[in-house]
């Protein structure tokens, strides 16, 4: 588990009705993916036993050039563009404990400029895993500007619609700054297919 410094600053719950929040003057930006296993409609004995053994979600950030996705990080691919831009904790498998299951981390200055987005995205990717299985999904940002960690803003994704996957949000180019709009829209991918998934991210 990765928990960052417990935030100072009180917290805001982003949603789409905020429009893009201007990035402006923020260096590093992280996203924390965390969740809980639920046993689903199963009770009883198997259904503590599914809950101990966890759920499994996966965070990816796809890395565009217009609509094109180019990179994206997420499981075994740590570090894309392999500077130390965009990096992940690597691929939590149970959602067991507290603090961030998952976390993407952005240093907008080491991003190159081909990149013109970045769309976070939060599947049960893996043959077998099941969104449905998973309680209190909630997506943290955080600041990490000069070397310090606050958590500035929640993202908490709807329980209505349907769908193994969620575009979570998008940072994009405006200007010379960043913004972080929220997407916050369900859908689905082939569970194990690299391609559906950088599919489901374009045009977002």
């Amino acid at each position: 588990m990765t928990t960052p410094t417990p935030a100072t600053p009180s917290v805001l719950t982003l949603t789409k009705e905020h429009g893009a929040a201007d990035l402006d003057g923020v260096t590093k930006m992280g996203i924390g993916a965390s969740w809980d296993a639920t046993s689903g409609t199963s009770g009883g004995f198997m259904g503590k036993l599914k809950k101990a053994r966890g759920t499994d979600l996966d965070a990816f950030a796809i890395l565009l050039n217009g609509d094109d996705p180019v990179r994206f990080a997420g499981l075994d691919v740590t570090d894309p563009l392999q500077n130390g831009a965009v990096t992940t904790t690597g691929d939590n498998q149970t959602g067991r404990g507290d603090g961030d299951d998952e976390l993407i981390e952005v240093t907008f200055d080491k991003v190159p400029a081909q990149v013109t987005s970045i769309v976070f995205v939060c599947a049960a990717f893996k043959k077998g895993s099941d969104f449905a299985k998973a309680a209190n999904v909630s997506f943290k940002v955080y600041d990490s500007t000069g070397g310090s960690t606050a958590q500035v803003a929640d993202i908490w994704p709807s329980l209505l619609g349907s769908g193994n996957a969620i575009a979570v949000a998008k940072a994009f180019r405006a200007g010379a700054s960043w913004k972080l709009e929220v997407i916050n829209e369900r859908g689905t991918v082939k569970q194990g297919d690299q391609e559906s998934l950088l599919r489901f991210a374009m045009g977002r």
